[in-house]
């Protein structure tokens, strides 16, 4: 099963769309309402230990490219592919990411 992003949990929950796609901590931290959204049938992935030396060591790799990212954004794709999930999401800041990690993207056009 795919994860969704908070830009994407926030659009279908204003949508009134169900959402059976997971999501990671960050958004359950960023958006406390979906977990009160009766449509929200997923999970919640919350990070461990080995997500946040992963983000670490993809925060290293971007440093080095000169293409930084924020701490939720590493955190989410860190958490993405120690499941082997896909990430959904609106946000183009996770297309760096993908190019120097093995994070498999799905970017959604608004």
């Amino acid at each position: 099963m795919a994860v969704i992003d908070t830009n994407v949990a926030i659009e279908r929950l204003r949508k009134g769309e169900e959402i059976e796609e997971s999501i990671t901590g960050v958004t359950f931290v960023e958006f406390p309402r979906i977990v009160r959204y009766s449509r929200f049938k997923g999970d919640v992935l919350f990070p461990t230990l080995d997500d946040y030396l992963l983000a670490h060591e993809i925060q290293e790799k971007l440093l080095k490219n000169g293409n930084p990212r924020g701490f939720a954004d590493l955190l989410i794709a860190a958490i993405c592919i120690n499941r082997g999930e896909e990430l959904i999401t609106y946000d183009s800041d996770f297309v760096e990411i993908a190019k120097i990690s093995s994070l498999r993207l799905i970017l959604l056009e608004r």
